[in-house]
């Protein structure tokens, strides 16, 4: 099965762990909205919180593009805080994991 159907999957059940297992154990989150990067462990932490609140709404995916190396992924989500983006994400992967995100993201009006 793709990174992007398991990643789907895991999201529509609300399946933090399963949604955690798809990144390998040194796997980098570049946020460029911030300048920031996070590592697993913190990446985990914030997944775990989003993933726990009702207010979080992951919404459709869309496949952009996925091989054995990269998965481009386009959603709109609705975050705890109130807030409303489309957040494009590309994925590098290695050995079947993601070992890097990188994400652009757009505030939108609810």
């Amino acid at each position: 099965m793709a990174i992007f159907d398991k990643m789907n999957r895991a999201l529509a059940d609300n399946d933090a762990d399963a949604y955690l297992d798809l990144y390998a154990d040194n796997a980098v989150f570049v946020r460029h909205q911030s300048g920031t990067t996070m590592d697993k462990s913190q990446f985990s932490e914030l997944i775990r919180k989003m993933m726990a609140s009702d207010k979080t709404a992951m919404g459709a995916r869309r496949k952009i593009y996925e091989n054995n190396d990269i998965l481009v992924v386009h959603g709109i989500n609705d975050y705890p805080d109130g807030t409303r983006e489309a957040v494009l994400m590309a994925l590098s992967l290695e050995g079947g994991k993601i070992s890097r995100v990188e994400t652009g993201a757009t505030p939108l009006q609810k």
